[in-house]
Protein backbone atom coordinates (compact mmCIF):
# COMPACT_ATOMS: atom_id res chain seq x y z
CA UNK A 1 0.00 0.00 0.00
CA UNK A 2 1.23 3.56 -0.76
CA UNK A 3 2.64 5.80 1.95
CA UNK A 4 -0.15 7.50 3.92
CA UNK A 5 -0.94 10.99 2.69
CA UNK A 6 -3.43 13.56 3.86
CA UNK A 7 -5.60 14.99 1.11
CA UNK A 8 -7.23 18.35 1.76
CA UNK A 9 -10.52 19.39 0.22
CA UNK A 10 -10.79 22.80 -1.41
CA UNK A 11 -10.55 25.88 0.78
CA UNK A 12 -13.65 28.01 1.30
CA UNK A 13 -14.18 30.54 -1.45
CA UNK A 14 -15.14 34.15 -0.87
CA UNK A 15 -17.12 36.45 -3.14
CA UNK A 16 -14.91 38.56 -5.41
CA UNK A 17 -17.43 41.42 -5.12
CA UNK A 18 -18.19 41.71 -1.40
CA UNK A 19 -15.94 39.19 0.38
CA UNK A 20 -18.78 37.07 1.83
CA UNK A 21 -18.50 33.28 1.78
CA UNK A 22 -19.95 31.56 -1.27
CA UNK A 23 -22.45 28.78 -0.46
CA UNK A 24 -23.87 25.98 -2.57
CA UNK A 25 -27.08 26.76 -4.47
CA UNK A 26 -29.31 23.61 -4.35
CA UNK A 27 -30.32 22.13 -7.67
CA UNK A 28 -27.33 23.63 -9.50
CA UNK A 29 -23.61 23.12 -9.92
CA UNK A 30 -22.83 26.60 -8.60
CA UNK A 31 -21.80 28.32 -5.40
CA UNK A 32 -23.35 31.73 -4.87
CA UNK A 33 -23.19 34.81 -2.64
CA UNK A 34 -26.42 35.31 -0.73
CA UNK A 35 -25.63 39.04 -0.35
CA UNK A 36 -24.84 40.26 -3.85
CA UNK A 37 -25.91 37.28 -6.01
CA UNK A 38 -22.50 36.54 -7.52
CA UNK A 39 -22.19 32.93 -8.75
CA UNK A 40 -19.27 30.65 -9.61
CA UNK A 41 -19.50 27.24 -11.25
CA UNK A 42 -18.25 24.12 -9.49
CA UNK A 43 -15.71 22.69 -11.93
CA UNK A 44 -16.51 19.12 -13.06
CA UNK A 45 -14.02 16.44 -12.06
CA UNK A 46 -12.18 14.94 -15.02
CA UNK A 47 -11.69 11.51 -13.43
CA UNK A 48 -15.26 11.06 -12.15
CA UNK A 49 -15.83 8.81 -9.13
CA UNK A 50 -12.94 7.01 -7.53
CA UNK A 51 -13.76 3.53 -6.30
CA UNK A 52 -11.30 2.58 -3.54
CA UNK A 53 -9.96 -0.95 -3.15
CA UNK A 54 -11.60 -2.41 -0.06
CA UNK A 55 -9.10 -4.86 1.43
CA UNK A 56 -6.08 -2.55 1.70
CA UNK A 57 -8.27 -0.30 3.87
CA UNK A 58 -9.55 -3.17 5.98
CA UNK A 59 -6.02 -4.50 6.42
CA UNK A 60 -4.49 -1.18 7.42
CA UNK A 61 -7.27 0.77 9.07
CA UNK A 62 -4.69 3.16 10.48
CA UNK A 63 -3.78 4.36 7.00
CA UNK A 64 -4.96 7.87 6.22
CA UNK A 65 -4.58 7.71 2.47
CA UNK A 66 -7.48 9.46 0.72
CA UNK A 67 -8.34 11.22 3.96
CA UNK A 68 -8.43 14.72 5.38
CA UNK A 69 -8.51 16.41 8.76
CA UNK A 70 -11.70 18.25 9.76
CA UNK A 71 -13.06 19.96 12.85
CA UNK A 72 -15.76 17.94 14.60
CA UNK A 73 -18.35 18.83 17.21
CA UNK A 74 -19.79 16.01 19.33
CA UNK A 75 -23.31 16.35 20.72
CA UNK A 76 -23.26 15.14 24.31
CA UNK A 77 -27.04 14.73 24.31
CA UNK A 78 -27.66 12.43 21.31
CA UNK A 79 -24.14 11.39 20.29
CA UNK A 80 -24.08 12.82 16.76
CA UNK A 81 -20.69 13.89 15.35
CA UNK A 82 -21.06 16.80 12.96
CA UNK A 83 -18.84 19.20 11.08
CA UNK A 84 -20.14 22.78 11.20
CA UNK A 85 -18.48 25.61 9.30
CA UNK A 86 -16.80 28.15 11.58
CA UNK A 87 -19.13 30.95 10.54
CA UNK A 88 -22.36 28.92 10.72
CA UNK A 89 -24.87 31.27 12.32
CA UNK A 90 -26.37 28.96 14.95
CA UNK A 91 -24.44 26.09 16.47
CA UNK A 92 -27.15 23.65 17.46
CA UNK A 93 -27.26 19.89 16.98
CA UNK A 94 -29.28 19.10 13.88
CA UNK A 95 -30.86 16.08 15.57
CA UNK A 96 -31.86 17.22 19.04
CA UNK A 97 -31.48 20.99 18.94
CA UNK A 98 -29.04 21.14 21.87
CA UNK A 99 -26.35 23.89 21.75
CA UNK A 100 -22.91 22.84 20.51
CA UNK A 101 -19.93 24.42 22.23
CA UNK A 102 -17.35 25.67 19.74
CA UNK A 103 -14.57 25.32 22.31
CA UNK A 104 -15.28 21.57 22.40
CA UNK A 105 -14.37 21.13 18.72
CA UNK A 106 -11.66 18.58 18.01
CA UNK A 107 -9.64 17.57 14.96
CA UNK A 108 -10.21 14.16 13.44
CA UNK A 109 -9.28 12.40 10.21
CA UNK A 110 -11.93 10.84 8.01
CA UNK A 111 -11.90 8.93 4.75
CA UNK A 112 -12.52 11.60 2.15
CA UNK A 113 -15.93 11.27 0.44
CA UNK A 114 -15.74 9.92 -3.07
CA UNK A 115 -19.11 11.30 -4.16
CA UNK A 116 -21.90 13.57 -3.03
CA UNK A 117 -25.54 13.87 -4.04
CA UNK A 118 -26.04 17.64 -3.89
CA UNK A 119 -29.20 19.15 -2.42
CA UNK A 120 -31.85 19.47 -5.12
CA UNK A 121 -34.33 21.53 -3.08
CA UNK A 122 -33.41 24.67 -1.17
CA UNK A 123 -34.24 25.67 2.40
CA UNK A 124 -37.27 27.75 1.41
CA UNK A 125 -38.77 24.76 -0.39
CA UNK A 126 -38.10 22.62 2.70
CA UNK A 127 -39.93 25.22 4.86
CA UNK A 128 -42.97 25.03 2.57
CA UNK A 129 -42.98 21.22 2.65
CA UNK A 130 -42.65 21.23 6.46
CA UNK A 131 -45.38 23.85 6.96
CA UNK A 132 -47.80 22.02 4.67
CA UNK A 133 -47.11 18.80 6.57
CA UNK A 134 -47.72 20.49 9.93
CA UNK A 135 -50.99 22.02 8.69
CA UNK A 136 -52.32 18.53 7.98
CA UNK A 137 -51.57 17.31 11.52
CA UNK A 138 -54.58 16.93 13.80
CA UNK A 139 -54.26 18.16 17.39
CA UNK A 140 -50.75 19.58 16.86
CA UNK A 141 -49.59 22.04 19.57
CA UNK A 142 -49.54 25.70 18.53
CA UNK A 143 -45.83 25.84 19.42
CA UNK A 144 -45.14 23.24 16.75
CA UNK A 145 -46.72 25.46 14.10
CA UNK A 146 -44.55 28.33 15.30
CA UNK A 147 -41.48 26.11 15.00
CA UNK A 148 -42.39 25.36 11.39
CA UNK A 149 -42.06 29.09 10.68
CA UNK A 150 -38.69 29.51 12.40
CA UNK A 151 -35.65 28.82 10.16
CA UNK A 152 -33.38 28.05 13.14
CA UNK A 153 -35.22 24.75 13.67
CA UNK A 154 -34.35 23.40 10.20
CA UNK A 155 -30.83 22.51 9.04
CA UNK A 156 -29.51 21.06 5.79
CA UNK A 157 -27.45 17.97 6.62
CA UNK A 158 -25.26 15.68 4.52
CA UNK A 159 -25.51 12.12 5.81
CA UNK A 160 -22.59 9.69 5.46
CA UNK A 161 -23.12 6.34 3.74
CA UNK A 162 -20.87 3.57 2.49
CA UNK A 163 -21.43 2.04 -0.93
CA UNK A 164 -19.88 -1.31 -1.91
CA UNK A 165 -19.35 -2.85 -5.34
CA UNK A 166 -18.35 -6.45 -6.00
CA UNK A 167 -18.43 -9.34 -8.43
CA UNK A 168 -20.64 -12.00 -6.85
CA UNK A 169 -20.40 -15.74 -7.47
CA UNK A 170 -22.51 -18.37 -5.70
CA UNK A 171 -23.11 -22.10 -6.05
CA UNK A 172 -26.20 -23.60 -4.47
CA UNK A 173 -28.11 -26.79 -3.69
CA UNK A 174 -31.86 -26.58 -3.26
CA UNK A 175 -35.27 -27.74 -4.42
CA UNK A 176 -37.76 -26.64 -7.05
CA UNK A 177 -41.41 -26.84 -6.07
CA UNK A 178 -44.23 -27.27 -8.58
CA UNK A 179 -47.86 -26.93 -7.55
CA UNK A 180 -50.61 -29.44 -8.31
CA UNK A 181 -54.16 -29.77 -7.02
CA UNK A 182 -56.23 -32.62 -5.57
CA UNK A 183 -59.98 -32.68 -5.31
CA UNK A 184 -61.39 -33.54 -1.89
CA UNK A 185 -64.83 -33.87 -0.35
CA UNK A 186 -65.02 -32.00 2.94
CA UNK A 187 -67.78 -30.92 5.32
CA UNK A 188 -68.33 -27.16 5.49
CA UNK A 189 -69.46 -25.04 8.44
CA UNK A 190 -73.13 -25.87 7.74
CA UNK A 191 -72.45 -29.58 7.86
CA UNK A 192 -72.85 -30.13 4.11
CA UNK A 193 -70.37 -32.11 2.01
CA UNK A 194 -68.67 -29.93 -0.62
CA UNK A 195 -65.91 -30.33 -3.19
CA UNK A 196 -62.69 -28.51 -2.46
CA UNK A 197 -59.46 -28.04 -4.43
CA UNK A 198 -56.39 -28.56 -2.25
CA UNK A 199 -53.03 -27.25 -3.44
CA UNK A 200 -49.99 -29.47 -2.96
CA UNK A 201 -46.33 -29.23 -3.97
CA UNK A 202 -44.02 -31.71 -5.71
CA UNK A 203 -40.38 -31.08 -4.87
CA UNK A 204 -37.47 -31.77 -7.26
CA UNK A 205 -33.74 -31.49 -6.53
CA UNK A 206 -31.98 -28.45 -7.96
CA UNK A 207 -28.43 -27.13 -8.03
CA UNK A 208 -26.47 -24.59 -10.01
CA UNK A 209 -24.36 -21.47 -10.09
CA UNK A 210 -25.16 -17.76 -10.37
CA UNK A 211 -22.93 -14.74 -10.86
CA UNK A 212 -23.19 -11.02 -11.50
CA UNK A 213 -22.11 -7.54 -10.50
CA UNK A 214 -23.49 -6.00 -7.30
CA UNK A 215 -23.45 -2.24 -7.74
CA UNK A 216 -23.64 0.44 -5.04
CA UNK A 217 -24.90 -1.54 -2.05
CA UNK A 218 -25.95 1.35 0.20
CA UNK A 219 -25.08 1.05 3.90
CA UNK A 220 -25.71 3.81 6.45
CA UNK A 221 -22.55 5.01 8.14
CA UNK A 222 -23.84 6.83 11.23
CA UNK A 223 -25.85 6.08 14.32
CA UNK A 224 -27.11 8.13 17.26
CA UNK A 225 -29.12 7.49 20.40
CA UNK A 226 -31.95 9.40 18.75
CA UNK A 227 -32.72 10.97 15.42
CA UNK A 228 -32.55 7.90 13.20
CA UNK A 229 -33.47 8.73 9.61
CA UNK A 230 -36.87 7.10 8.83
CA UNK A 231 -36.79 4.40 6.16
CA UNK A 232 -39.73 6.14 4.48
CA UNK A 233 -37.48 8.93 3.16
CA UNK A 234 -34.15 7.08 2.95
CA UNK A 235 -34.30 6.61 -0.82
CA UNK A 236 -32.12 8.69 -3.12
CA UNK A 237 -31.48 8.52 -6.86
CA UNK A 238 -27.80 7.56 -6.82
CA UNK A 239 -27.59 8.35 -10.54
CA UNK A 240 -27.44 12.00 -9.44
CA UNK A 241 -24.21 11.46 -7.49
CA UNK A 242 -21.45 13.90 -8.34
CA UNK A 243 -17.69 13.45 -7.79
CA UNK A 244 -16.91 14.96 -4.42
CA UNK A 245 -16.23 18.69 -4.29
CA UNK A 246 -16.27 20.64 -1.04
CA UNK A 247 -18.24 23.39 -2.79
CA UNK A 248 -21.39 21.25 -2.50
CA UNK A 249 -20.98 21.23 1.29
CA UNK A 250 -20.63 24.99 1.75
CA UNK A 251 -23.48 26.35 3.89
CA UNK A 252 -24.57 22.91 5.14
CA UNK A 253 -23.74 20.66 8.09
CA UNK A 254 -21.84 17.43 7.37
CA UNK A 255 -22.15 14.44 9.68
CA UNK A 256 -19.11 12.22 10.15
CA UNK A 257 -19.49 8.46 9.88
CA UNK A 258 -19.64 6.63 13.21
CA UNK A 259 -20.11 3.16 11.72
CA UNK A 260 -16.67 1.95 10.72
CA UNK A 261 -15.76 0.75 7.25
CA UNK A 262 -15.28 -2.75 8.66
CA UNK A 263 -18.74 -2.79 10.26
CA UNK A 264 -20.30 -1.37 7.10
CA UNK A 265 -18.59 -4.05 5.02
CA UNK A 266 -19.95 -6.84 7.22
CA UNK A 267 -23.45 -5.43 6.76
CA UNK A 268 -22.93 -5.20 3.00
CA UNK A 269 -22.02 -8.92 2.92
CA UNK A 270 -25.37 -9.70 4.56
CA UNK A 271 -27.11 -7.68 1.84
CA UNK A 272 -25.03 -9.48 -0.82
CA UNK A 273 -26.08 -12.85 0.64
CA UNK A 274 -29.74 -11.82 0.35
CA UNK A 275 -29.13 -10.81 -3.27
CA UNK A 276 -27.39 -14.12 -3.98
CA UNK A 277 -30.29 -16.05 -2.45
CA UNK A 278 -32.77 -14.20 -4.70
CA UNK A 279 -30.62 -14.95 -7.74
CA UNK A 280 -30.48 -18.64 -6.79
CA UNK A 281 -34.26 -18.83 -6.38
CA UNK A 282 -34.75 -17.17 -9.77
CA UNK A 283 -32.33 -19.68 -11.26
CA UNK A 284 -34.19 -22.63 -9.69
CA UNK A 285 -37.50 -21.52 -11.20
CA UNK A 286 -40.77 -23.41 -10.70
CA UNK A 287 -43.63 -22.20 -8.51
CA UNK A 288 -41.69 -22.08 -5.26
CA UNK A 289 -38.09 -22.66 -4.22
CA UNK A 290 -35.87 -23.77 -1.37
CA UNK A 291 -32.17 -23.00 -1.04
CA UNK A 292 -30.75 -25.53 1.40
CA UNK A 293 -27.08 -24.53 1.08
CA UNK A 294 -25.15 -21.80 -0.71
CA UNK A 295 -21.47 -20.96 -1.09
CA UNK A 296 -20.99 -17.25 -1.90
CA UNK A 297 -17.81 -15.46 -2.91
CA UNK A 298 -17.21 -11.75 -3.50
CA UNK A 299 -14.27 -10.52 -5.57
CA UNK A 300 -13.00 -7.19 -6.92
CA UNK A 301 -14.56 -5.43 -3.94
CA UNK A 302 -14.44 -1.63 -3.87
CA UNK A 303 -16.13 1.04 -1.79
CA UNK A 304 -16.94 4.73 -1.61
CA UNK A 305 -17.76 7.08 1.23
CA UNK A 306 -20.68 9.19 -0.06
CA UNK A 307 -22.79 12.03 1.33
CA UNK A 308 -26.58 12.22 0.87
CA UNK A 309 -28.82 15.26 1.55
CA UNK A 310 -31.59 15.64 4.13
CA UNK A 311 -33.21 18.55 5.97
CA UNK A 312 -33.69 17.98 9.69
CA UNK A 313 -35.91 19.91 12.07
CA UNK A 314 -35.41 19.29 15.80
CA UNK A 315 -38.16 20.32 18.21
CA UNK A 316 -38.72 19.84 21.95
CA UNK A 317 -42.18 19.67 23.50
CA UNK A 318 -42.84 18.95 27.19
CA UNK A 319 -39.24 17.83 27.62
CA UNK A 320 -39.35 15.30 24.78
CA UNK A 321 -37.41 15.45 21.51
CA UNK A 322 -39.10 15.20 18.12
CA UNK A 323 -37.49 15.12 14.68
CA UNK A 324 -38.83 15.84 11.22
CA UNK A 325 -36.90 14.80 8.11
CA UNK A 326 -37.17 15.98 4.51
CA UNK A 327 -35.25 14.20 1.76
CA UNK A 328 -33.04 16.91 0.22
CA UNK A 329 -33.27 15.34 -3.22
CA UNK A 330 -36.96 14.49 -3.71
CA UNK A 331 -38.77 16.36 -0.89
CA UNK A 332 -40.30 13.31 0.83
CA UNK A 333 -41.09 14.03 4.48
CA UNK A 334 -41.46 11.92 7.61
CA UNK A 335 -41.27 12.50 11.34
CA UNK A 336 -42.65 12.03 14.80
CA UNK A 337 -45.10 14.52 16.23
CA UNK A 338 -46.44 15.66 19.61
CA UNK A 339 -50.12 15.98 20.46
CA UNK A 340 -51.79 18.84 22.30
CA UNK A 341 -53.55 17.50 25.40
CA UNK A 342 -55.86 20.51 25.57
CA UNK A 343 -56.86 20.33 21.90
CA UNK A 344 -57.78 16.67 22.34
CA UNK A 345 -59.56 17.43 25.65
CA UNK A 346 -61.71 20.20 24.18
CA UNK A 347 -62.40 18.15 21.03
CA UNK A 348 -63.67 15.25 23.17
CA UNK A 349 -65.64 17.70 25.33
CA UNK A 350 -67.21 19.29 22.26
CA UNK A 351 -68.08 15.85 20.92
CA UNK A 352 -69.82 14.94 24.20
CA UNK A 353 -71.77 18.22 24.14
CA UNK A 354 -72.91 17.58 20.55
CA UNK A 355 -74.01 14.04 21.48
CA UNK A 356 -75.86 15.39 24.53
CA UNK A 357 -77.70 17.99 22.43
CA UNK A 358 -78.69 15.34 19.90
CA UNK A 359 -80.02 13.09 22.70
CA UNK A 360 -82.03 15.95 24.21
CA UNK A 361 -83.53 16.91 20.86
CA UNK A 362 -84.44 13.27 20.19
CA UNK A 363 -86.42 13.10 23.48
CA UNK A 364 -88.57 16.13 22.58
Amino acid sequence: MEEPTIQKSELKKTCVNCGAELTYKPGTTSITCEYCGHEEAIAPKENGFEELELYPYLKEMGSQRHSEEISMLHCKNCGADQHVEENYKSLYCVYCGQPLVVEDAYKENWILPGAVLPFQIDKNQSFRIFKNWVKRLWFAPNNLKKAALDPQFTKGLYLPYWTFDAQLYASYIGQRGEYYYETRRVRNANGKMVTQQVRKTRWYPASGEVSGFVDDTLIKASKQKSGRIPGKIAYWDLKKLQPFDSGYLSGFVTEKYTISLNEGHLHSKEVARDIATRWCMQDIGGDTQRVTSMDMKLTEETFKHILLPVYVSAYRYNGKEYNFFINGENGNISGTRPYSFWKIFFAVLLGLIVIGVIVLLAKK
